[in-house]
């Protein structure tokens, strides 16, 4: 387990206790495409805290290999992200596939797609839920989602007023402007717990955001802290997307 500090987070779960509240938590972890040794010890954490999981999977290269590995962790739910994962902004600007850069109507219909081919590849496991890829969209697009049979967005930070709803992630592990390996544990508890003081204001969910694909060990240790500092608190619960998109 994490040699972390877990004394902030337990602190701010047993307020919630004492206050008889439970705070929601989830993870949302992006990029899933197929089976990888990084996926199944994900996976196996999830099991082995009794952690339901929401896999953001890219369908243009999904492979049907995922869809059987899934089958033996029926709290694994499956989340649309995007389509290809490309990015089709200019080279100054930041990274969008779902941006204002092409036809609405193209967009939607790559995303449409995507989400018939996880349709049938993952049947129930399925909730109609979009990541967009690097967390940003056109808002634009968001009145349209709808149409195309999106109930509700996830993208990172506090949730915003929205024409869908959102259920965002609100702590990353990954140092993406730094190291690009794990950022210190504190600076990820301090995220969470600044989440937990909000969230009896706005409501909502603390959501812990992972990419398997590129964890370092340090990464794969805090998982494995936070669930196990967590998982049996009497002031949180992880939840799955499906309980929490019923909940909109």
């Amino acid at each position: 387990m994490s040699m972390a500090d877990w004394s902030p987070l337990i602190s701010a779960l047993d307020a919630w206790q004492a206050e008889g509240r439970v705070a929601r938590f989830w993870l949302r972890d992006d990029d899933a495409v197929e089976p990888t040794p990084a996926l199944a010890r994900l996976l196996d954490l999830g099991r082995r805290h009794h952690v339901p999981l929401a896999l953001a999977v890219i369908p243009a290269h999904v492979v049907e290999a995922l869809a059987d590995i899934l089958g033996d962790h029926a709290d694994a739910s499956v989340i649309l992200h995007g389509w290809s994962h490309e990015n089709h902004a200019p080279q100054d600007q930041k990274k969008q596939e779902l941006g204002a850069h092409r036809p609405a109507q193209i967009v939607l219909g790559e995303l449409a797609e995507g989400l018939a081919r996880l349709q049938s590849l993952f049947g129930a496991r399925l909730s109609p839920m979009l990541v967009p890829p690097w967390n940003r969209i056109d808002k634009a697009l968001l009145p349209e989602l709808d149409k195309i049979g999106v109930k509700a967005i996830s993208t990172f930070g506090p949730e915003k007023p929205s024409s869908l709803p959102a259920i965002n992630t609100h702590a990353d592990v990954m140092d993406w402007h730094g190291t690009r390996g794990c950022r210190p544990a504190a600076d990820i508890i301090a995220d969470v717990v600044r989440r937990l003081e909000e969230m009896p204001v706005t409501d909502g969910t603390m959501g812990l955001l992972t990419h398997h694909l590129v964890h370092d060990e340090a990464a794969w240790q805090f998982i494995d802290g936070i669930f196990a500092a967590t998982a049996n608190h009497p002031g949180c619960r992880w939840c799955g997307v499906p309980e929490l998109m019923a909940a909109i």
